[in-house]
């Protein structure tokens, strides 16, 4: 073993090339001392790539193919050479690997067959070392697997080639979920993504992965190579976190029930007895105070109201989530001038917390509408679909550019409520053509 790792390093210092790692920006992070001395640069603190390759265009470069460029060493001087970009990832980004030569049969393709093995093995050596890695056909049967894979699925080889990753299933992800995997690399796509695995012991695993299809020459997917890395402790703390914000915002929500029935039955029922002491001293004197006075008991006693609904609807907690989104859309559409329509099949009242969570994200949703949209016509659909309810809050308005989103408070709320039930909020957009947030939770 020693002396094979020997020779691997004789081989990488006879054939060490000139390379430089930036990410998809053109941002550089590291510039090895082979590509210093290519460059002849005295001070390797280069920021972007554009500073040593000023016509480059990283994304027009593609990957594993050769390009001619020109250069610019640390004195100024233009000079001609080759460049391979290669891609890797790297805790969860995607980096970009420039490879240098001044001459092009230096490069993968004009190397000699024993240095395309040599090179080829080094990097199936690191692969293996570093990762959990399985090759399967296009049918997704598996063709090999790694000792980590092994090791962390409780499997042996013999047990998995040909077979197919369902003998890993756990059955947590929706049929939906796999479907979108393989309609993804079926179509010639890298996929990444996070995926909980089941052990042959019956222990569960979570695994960061990323799935390439290998093509042939007709673009057709041949093999998908999938490149994982463990993080089921990473996933155990999230699960952690989740339940800790589960239990603040049932906190919350009692908290504002109380206070809501507090202001209803005591603020409100007092003010309602002061009315009714003014209406009966208006029968008796005859005075524009006494009539000023009745106006401004009966606007307090309607923002009581309101505020009280605002902290928790009492309609929700007594008749369910349908009768409670009917009430709100009707005072919403009275107070605002949206016309919203609202579609439910629910046959059925869901989980208290769900209910809450449901309620609160279109209360949101359409806060932001008519707030930013500037449109008076929304909708708010709900429906069952496969184990799941599925919202969406649609409006045709302004819309936003969804790069430039920032997450403001409202929309990490609606990420927390919908997490803490262990649901999924999407939020699509296109500028001019309005907005569209979908809540899916599994019931």
């Amino acid at each position: 073993m020693k002396n094979k790792q020997k020779q691997r390093e004789i081989r990488r210092n006879d054939q060490e090339e000139a390379t430089i790692v930036i990410d998809a920006s053109g941002t550089v992070h590291s510039i090895n001392e082979q590509a210093a001395q290519l460059f002849e640069l005295t001070n390797i603190a280069i920021k972007h790539i554009t500073s040593l390759l000023p016509g480059i265009n990283i994304a027009s470069l593609k990957h594993g193919t050769v390009a001619q460029q020109f250069g610019v060493k640390g004195d100024g001087t233009r000079f001609p050479l080759y460049v391979r970009k290669n891609k890797f990832p790297l805790n969860g980004k995607e980096l970009i690997l420039l490879v240098f030569h001044q001459n092009n049969d230096h490069t993968l393709s004009g190397m000699e067959p024993q240095k395309v093995v040599d090179e080829l093995m080094d990097m199936k050596y690191a692969l293996d070392a570093s990762t959990i890695v399985a090759i399967t056909d296009q049918k997704g049967q598996i063709k090999y697997v790694n000792d980590k894979f092994c090791e962390i699925s409780k499997y042996t080889s013999d047990e998995l080639l040909g077979k197919d990753h369902r003998i890993i299933n756990s059955g947590y992800h929706p049929k939906e979920f796999m479907r979108e995997l393989w309609r993804t690399i079926a179509n010639g796509k890298v996929w990444t993504g996070e995926i909980k695995n089941q052990a042959k012991d019956g222990s569960y695993y979570w695994v960061d992965t990323t799935i390439v299809p290998f093509l042939n020459s007709q673009g057709k997917p041949y093999q998908y190579l999938a490149i994982r890395s463990e993080v089921t402790d990473r996933k155990r703390i999230e699960e952690e976190l989740q339940e800790t914000m589960s239990k603040i915002i049932t906190v919350q929500e009692e908290e504002r029930k109380r206070l809501s029935r507090e202001i209803h039955d005591g603020i409100g029922q007092n003010l309602y007895s002061h009315l009714i002491t003014i209406n009966r001293l208006s029968t008796a004197v005859n005075h524009p105070l006494v009539e000023q006075m009745t106006e401004e008991a009966t606007q307090l006693i309607q923002e009581v109201r309101d505020f009280s609904w605002a902290l928790r609807p009492s309609v929700l907690d007594d008749l369910g989530l349908i009768p409670a989104i009917r009430s709100f859309l009707n005072r919403y559409s009275e107070n605002y001038g949206v016309d919203v329509f609202f579609d439910c099949s629910l046959p059925y009242r869901l989980d208290n917390n769900v209910e809450i969570t449901v309620y609160r994200i279109i209360q949101e949703a359409l806060t932001n509408v008519r707030k930013y949209a500037n449109t008076d016509q929304a909708s708010v659909v709900i429906r069952e679909d496969e184990k799941r309810i599925r919202v969406v809050i649609e409006d045709k308005g302004e819309g936003f550019n969804p790069e430039a989103l920032s997450e403001g408070v409202g929309l990490i709320s609606m990420e927390e409520r919908a997490r803490s039930v262990n649901g999924l909020l999407y939020v699509k957009s296109q500028k001019g053509q309005g907005t569209t947030v979908i809540l899916e939770v599994p019931v």
